[in-house]
Protein backbone atom coordinates (compact mmCIF):
# COMPACT_ATOMS: atom_id res chain seq x y z
CA UNK A 1 0.00 0.00 0.00
CA UNK A 2 1.51 3.39 -0.99
CA UNK A 3 2.06 6.05 1.71
CA UNK A 4 -1.09 8.01 2.50
CA UNK A 5 -1.80 11.38 4.09
CA UNK A 6 -2.46 10.46 7.71
CA UNK A 7 -4.97 13.32 8.13
CA UNK A 8 -7.09 11.94 5.29
CA UNK A 9 -7.51 8.66 7.21
CA UNK A 10 -9.29 9.99 10.29
CA UNK A 11 -12.30 7.73 9.74
CA UNK A 12 -10.00 4.67 9.86
CA UNK A 13 -7.44 5.47 12.56
CA UNK A 14 -7.44 3.85 15.97
CA UNK A 15 -8.20 5.81 19.13
CA UNK A 16 -4.55 6.14 20.12
CA UNK A 17 -3.64 7.83 16.84
CA UNK A 18 -6.75 10.02 16.95
CA UNK A 19 -5.88 11.16 20.48
CA UNK A 20 -2.45 12.22 19.22
CA UNK A 21 -4.16 14.13 16.43
CA UNK A 22 -6.61 15.83 18.81
CA UNK A 23 -3.74 16.98 21.02
CA UNK A 24 -1.85 18.40 18.04
CA UNK A 25 -4.86 20.14 16.48
CA UNK A 26 -5.76 21.84 19.74
CA UNK A 27 -2.16 22.83 20.58
CA UNK A 28 -1.69 24.24 17.09
CA UNK A 29 -4.96 26.14 17.23
CA UNK A 30 -4.15 27.75 20.58
CA UNK A 31 -0.80 29.08 19.41
CA UNK A 32 -0.95 32.90 19.14
CA UNK A 33 0.40 32.99 15.58
CA UNK A 34 -2.07 30.39 14.35
CA UNK A 35 -4.95 32.07 16.20
CA UNK A 36 -4.05 35.43 14.65
CA UNK A 37 -4.14 33.96 11.15
CA UNK A 38 -7.63 32.55 11.76
CA UNK A 39 -9.01 35.77 13.23
CA UNK A 40 -7.59 37.86 10.39
CA UNK A 41 -9.42 36.05 7.62
CA UNK A 42 -12.61 35.77 9.69
CA UNK A 43 -12.57 39.56 9.95
CA UNK A 44 -12.15 39.85 6.18
CA UNK A 45 -15.16 37.54 5.76
CA UNK A 46 -17.23 39.84 8.00
CA UNK A 47 -18.10 36.61 9.80
CA UNK A 48 -19.99 38.39 12.60
CA UNK A 49 -22.76 39.32 10.16
CA UNK A 50 -23.31 35.68 9.09
CA UNK A 51 -26.38 34.01 10.55
CA UNK A 52 -25.45 30.53 9.35
CA UNK A 53 -21.89 29.21 8.95
CA UNK A 54 -20.62 25.88 7.63
CA UNK A 55 -17.23 24.63 8.91
CA UNK A 56 -15.96 22.04 6.42
CA UNK A 57 -13.54 19.42 7.74
CA UNK A 58 -13.98 20.86 11.21
CA UNK A 59 -11.86 18.29 13.08
CA UNK A 60 -11.97 19.17 16.77
CA UNK A 61 -14.13 22.21 16.03
CA UNK A 62 -11.46 24.85 16.55
CA UNK A 63 -12.69 27.25 13.85
CA UNK A 64 -16.33 26.70 14.81
CA UNK A 65 -15.61 27.49 18.47
CA UNK A 66 -13.54 30.52 17.54
CA UNK A 67 -16.41 31.93 15.50
CA UNK A 68 -19.02 31.13 18.15
CA UNK A 69 -16.93 32.85 20.85
CA UNK A 70 -16.65 36.13 18.94
CA UNK A 71 -18.49 38.81 20.89
CA UNK A 72 -20.55 40.11 17.96
CA UNK A 73 -21.39 36.77 16.36
CA UNK A 74 -24.98 35.70 17.06
CA UNK A 75 -25.49 33.04 14.39
CA UNK A 76 -25.19 29.26 14.35
CA UNK A 77 -22.51 26.95 12.97
CA UNK A 78 -22.59 23.45 11.49
CA UNK A 79 -19.33 21.50 11.53
CA UNK A 80 -18.71 18.58 9.15
CA UNK A 81 -15.96 15.96 9.41
CA UNK A 82 -15.25 12.39 8.29
CA UNK A 83 -14.33 11.21 11.79
CA UNK A 84 -17.02 10.55 14.37
CA UNK A 85 -14.28 10.40 17.01
CA UNK A 86 -13.04 13.89 16.20
CA UNK A 87 -16.62 15.13 16.23
CA UNK A 88 -17.11 13.67 19.71
CA UNK A 89 -14.08 15.70 20.79
CA UNK A 90 -15.48 18.77 19.02
CA UNK A 91 -18.83 18.38 20.82
CA UNK A 92 -17.11 18.06 24.19
CA UNK A 93 -14.85 21.05 23.59
CA UNK A 94 -17.77 23.19 22.42
CA UNK A 95 -19.63 22.37 25.62
CA UNK A 96 -16.57 23.23 27.71
CA UNK A 97 -16.33 26.56 25.87
CA UNK A 98 -20.00 27.31 26.55
CA UNK A 99 -21.07 27.42 22.88
CA UNK A 100 -22.79 24.04 22.52
CA UNK A 101 -26.18 25.63 21.87
CA UNK A 102 -24.88 27.41 18.77
CA UNK A 103 -22.63 24.75 17.25
CA UNK A 104 -23.70 21.35 15.90
CA UNK A 105 -21.55 18.67 14.34
CA UNK A 106 -22.25 15.86 11.88
CA UNK A 107 -20.34 13.23 9.96
CA UNK A 108 -19.99 13.89 6.26
CA UNK A 109 -17.71 13.84 3.22
CA UNK A 110 -16.92 17.41 2.18
CA UNK A 111 -16.65 16.36 -1.48
CA UNK A 112 -20.42 15.87 -1.60
CA UNK A 113 -22.82 16.73 1.20
CA UNK A 114 -26.53 16.04 1.45
CA UNK A 115 -27.37 19.68 2.15
CA UNK A 116 -29.52 22.14 0.17
CA UNK A 117 -27.99 24.69 -2.19
CA UNK A 118 -27.24 28.18 -0.83
CA UNK A 119 -28.03 27.19 2.75
CA UNK A 120 -25.23 29.14 4.47
CA UNK A 121 -24.18 32.78 4.70
CA UNK A 122 -20.53 31.74 5.03
CA UNK A 123 -18.43 28.62 4.53
CA UNK A 124 -15.04 28.03 6.16
CA UNK A 125 -12.48 25.35 5.25
CA UNK A 126 -9.73 25.68 7.85
CA UNK A 127 -6.75 23.35 7.23
CA UNK A 128 -8.84 20.99 5.07
CA UNK A 129 -7.88 21.38 1.40
CA UNK A 130 -4.38 19.95 1.73
CA UNK A 131 -5.85 16.64 2.91
CA UNK A 132 -8.79 15.89 0.59
CA UNK A 133 -8.84 13.62 -2.45
CA UNK A 134 -10.16 16.30 -4.84
CA UNK A 135 -9.67 19.91 -3.68
CA UNK A 136 -11.54 21.30 -6.69
CA UNK A 137 -14.64 19.27 -5.83
CA UNK A 138 -14.58 20.54 -2.23
CA UNK A 139 -14.28 24.15 -3.41
CA UNK A 140 -17.20 23.55 -5.80
CA UNK A 141 -19.21 22.15 -2.90
CA UNK A 142 -18.42 25.20 -0.77
CA UNK A 143 -19.59 27.42 -3.63
CA UNK A 144 -22.80 25.42 -3.97
CA UNK A 145 -23.63 25.63 -0.30
CA UNK A 146 -22.97 29.35 0.23
CA UNK A 147 -25.71 31.80 -0.68
CA UNK A 148 -25.21 34.38 -3.47
CA UNK A 149 -23.26 37.26 -1.98
CA UNK A 150 -21.96 35.00 0.79
CA UNK A 151 -18.34 34.46 1.77
CA UNK A 152 -16.00 31.46 1.56
CA UNK A 153 -12.82 31.40 3.65
CA UNK A 154 -10.08 28.85 2.92
CA UNK A 155 -6.93 28.54 5.01
CA UNK A 156 -4.12 25.99 4.85
CA UNK A 157 -0.41 25.45 4.73
CA UNK A 158 1.66 25.55 1.58
CA UNK A 159 3.29 22.36 2.75
CA UNK A 160 5.60 22.05 -0.23
CA UNK A 161 7.52 24.78 1.65
CA UNK A 162 7.64 22.84 4.95
CA UNK A 163 11.24 22.33 6.05
CA UNK A 164 13.33 21.58 9.12
CA UNK A 165 17.07 22.15 9.02
CA UNK A 166 19.37 19.30 9.97
CA UNK A 167 23.16 19.11 10.05
CA UNK A 168 23.10 16.37 7.41
CA UNK A 169 21.52 18.21 4.47
CA UNK A 170 20.84 15.04 2.48
CA UNK A 171 19.10 13.42 5.47
CA UNK A 172 17.21 16.64 6.14
CA UNK A 173 15.88 16.80 2.59
CA UNK A 174 14.82 13.15 2.69
CA UNK A 175 13.08 13.63 6.05
CA UNK A 176 11.25 16.73 4.79
CA UNK A 177 9.96 14.77 1.80
CA UNK A 178 8.90 11.82 3.95
CA UNK A 179 7.10 14.16 6.34
CA UNK A 180 5.24 16.03 3.60
CA UNK A 181 4.12 12.78 1.97
CA UNK A 182 2.85 11.45 5.30
CA UNK A 183 1.02 14.60 6.37
CA UNK A 184 -0.60 16.08 3.26
CA UNK A 185 -2.12 14.76 0.07
CA UNK A 186 -1.95 18.14 -1.70
CA UNK A 187 1.17 20.05 -0.58
CA UNK A 188 0.81 22.73 -3.30
CA UNK A 189 -2.94 23.22 -3.22
CA UNK A 190 -2.82 26.76 -1.84
CA UNK A 191 -0.87 27.80 -4.94
CA UNK A 192 -3.75 26.44 -7.05
CA UNK A 193 -6.46 28.23 -5.10
CA UNK A 194 -6.90 31.27 -7.41
CA UNK A 195 -7.83 29.03 -10.35
CA UNK A 196 -9.95 26.65 -8.21
CA UNK A 197 -11.94 29.52 -6.74
CA UNK A 198 -12.47 31.07 -10.17
CA UNK A 199 -13.69 27.77 -11.62
CA UNK A 200 -16.20 27.52 -8.78
CA UNK A 201 -17.62 30.98 -9.55
CA UNK A 202 -16.03 32.63 -6.52
CA UNK A 203 -14.22 35.98 -6.63
CA UNK A 204 -11.20 36.53 -4.38
CA UNK A 205 -11.58 39.66 -2.26
CA UNK A 206 -8.60 39.12 0.05
CA UNK A 207 -5.53 36.93 0.40
CA UNK A 208 -3.25 36.73 3.44
CA UNK A 209 0.23 35.19 3.06
CA UNK A 210 2.19 34.13 6.14
CA UNK A 211 5.54 32.58 6.97
CA UNK A 212 5.55 30.64 10.23
CA UNK A 213 9.24 30.28 11.00
CA UNK A 214 10.95 29.51 14.28
CA UNK A 215 14.69 30.07 14.67
CA UNK A 216 16.75 28.96 17.62
CA UNK A 217 14.10 27.15 19.63
CA UNK A 218 10.91 25.32 18.67
CA UNK A 219 7.61 26.51 20.14
CA UNK A 220 4.79 26.14 17.62
CA UNK A 221 6.66 23.29 15.93
CA UNK A 222 7.47 21.47 19.19
CA UNK A 223 4.02 19.88 19.61
CA UNK A 224 3.96 19.16 15.88
CA UNK A 225 7.26 17.31 15.97
CA UNK A 226 6.05 15.16 18.88
CA UNK A 227 2.78 14.40 17.10
CA UNK A 228 4.48 13.69 13.78
CA UNK A 229 6.92 11.33 15.51
CA UNK A 230 3.96 9.13 16.38
CA UNK A 231 1.77 9.70 13.31
CA UNK A 232 4.24 9.48 10.43
CA UNK A 233 5.10 5.76 10.88
CA UNK A 234 1.39 4.99 10.51
CA UNK A 235 1.57 6.42 7.00
CA UNK A 236 4.61 4.30 6.10
CA UNK A 237 7.10 6.96 5.03
CA UNK A 238 9.28 6.39 8.11
CA UNK A 239 9.73 3.54 10.53
CA UNK A 240 9.20 4.21 14.23
CA UNK A 241 12.97 4.18 14.74
CA UNK A 242 13.49 6.68 11.92
CA UNK A 243 10.76 8.98 13.23
CA UNK A 244 12.18 8.84 16.75
CA UNK A 245 15.65 9.68 15.46
CA UNK A 246 14.30 12.58 13.37
CA UNK A 247 12.37 14.03 16.31
CA UNK A 248 15.37 13.54 18.59
CA UNK A 249 17.66 15.49 16.27
CA UNK A 250 15.23 18.41 16.11
CA UNK A 251 14.67 18.38 19.88
CA UNK A 252 18.43 18.53 20.40
CA UNK A 253 18.74 21.45 17.99
CA UNK A 254 16.00 23.30 19.90
CA UNK A 255 17.67 22.58 23.24
CA UNK A 256 20.99 24.05 22.10
CA UNK A 257 19.44 27.00 20.24
CA UNK A 258 20.14 26.00 16.63
CA UNK A 259 16.65 24.94 15.52
CA UNK A 260 15.09 26.05 12.24
CA UNK A 261 11.59 25.07 11.11
CA UNK A 262 9.29 26.88 8.71
CA UNK A 263 6.27 26.66 6.44
CA UNK A 264 4.22 29.14 4.41
CA UNK A 265 0.48 29.50 5.02
CA UNK A 266 -2.23 31.25 3.02
CA UNK A 267 -5.77 32.40 3.69
CA UNK A 268 -8.17 33.22 0.85
CA UNK A 269 -11.48 35.02 1.23
CA UNK A 270 -13.84 34.84 -1.73
CA UNK A 271 -17.37 35.96 -2.48
CA UNK A 272 -20.08 34.19 -4.45
CA UNK A 273 -21.58 36.42 -7.11
CA UNK A 274 -25.11 37.76 -6.69
CA UNK A 275 -27.28 37.18 -9.77
CA UNK A 276 -28.36 40.40 -11.46
CA UNK A 277 -31.80 41.64 -10.46
CA UNK A 278 -34.58 40.59 -12.85
CA UNK A 279 -35.45 43.62 -14.91
CA UNK A 280 -38.67 42.28 -16.40
CA UNK A 281 -39.50 41.79 -20.09
CA UNK A 282 -37.94 44.06 -22.70
CA UNK A 283 -40.56 46.56 -23.93
CA UNK A 284 -41.91 45.86 -27.42
CA UNK A 285 -42.35 48.58 -30.01
CA UNK A 286 -46.10 48.56 -29.24
CA UNK A 287 -45.53 49.47 -25.58
CA UNK A 288 -42.40 51.61 -25.95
Amino acid sequence: MPPQDIFSMTDHLDQQMLDVMVTRLEARGRHPFFSTMLQEYLEAMAIDSARTVLDLGCGTGLAARTIALRARFVGTIVGIDLSAYLLDAATRLAAEAGVASRVTFQVGDTHHLDLPDAQFDAVVAHTLLSHVTDPGAVVQEAARLVRPGGMVGIFDGDYASLTFDQEDLVQGRADDEALITALVANPRVMRQMPRLLRRAGLTIIACFPYVLAEVGQADFWASGIEAYRRLVPRSGTMTEAQADAWAGRLAHDSDVGQFFGASNFYAYVARKATPPAHAGPTPTAEHA
